[in-house]
């Protein structure tokens, strides 16, 4: 079933362009999967194939959103996803793991490396859009507030 053209609406960015979503997985498929479910929100997608990249990616473009695989090589997603949130300048941005691992303890281990939310493969396309939304449209106003504030100093 698809939607119906312009039901989603796009989060637009201060700089007023399309947010930047990072889609890291080391399966083609999936990333070319996780992009056509991504389109109806008007986001700029960025890719990458493994963990290191997936660091090198996120300093040279710094997205506003990642969708991080759990298991990939040079570096596993619960790696990349404590690094990120050990790391002043990437900690706020929002990552969401993505991983045919559902054990509970996957859940919990995911948490405890930073992962602001978890979906399970195969992926549900409304689940992912939804929960894609709702975490640019935090990240927007939370960067709203931090510009409001540093604007009152």
């Amino acid at each position: 079933m698809r939607d119906a053209p312009g039901t989603a609406m796009p989060t637009k960015t201060p700089a007023d362009r399309p947010p930047k979503v990072l889609i890291a997985d080391d399966n083609p498929q999936i990333l070319e999967l996780l992009e056509a479910y991504l389109e109806p929100l008007a986001v700029q997608v960025i890719t990458a194939l493994d963990g290191q990249t997936t660091l090198t990616t996120v300093e040279r473009d710094k997205p506003d959103l990642i969708l991080l695989d759990v298991m990939m090589p040079k570096h596993s997603g619960f790696e990349v996803c404590r690094l990120l949130k050990q790391d002043a300048r990437y900690r706020d941005i929002p990552i969401i793991m993505v991983t045919a691992l559902n054990e509970m303890g996957d859940m919990e281990r995911a948490g405890e490396s930073g992962a602001d939310d978890f979906l399970c493969k195969p992926v549900n396309r409304r689940e992912l859009l939804d929960r894609v939304q709702s975490l640019l449209k935090v990240r927007q106003l939370k960067s709203a507030e931090r510009r409001k504030n540093e604007g009152n100093l």
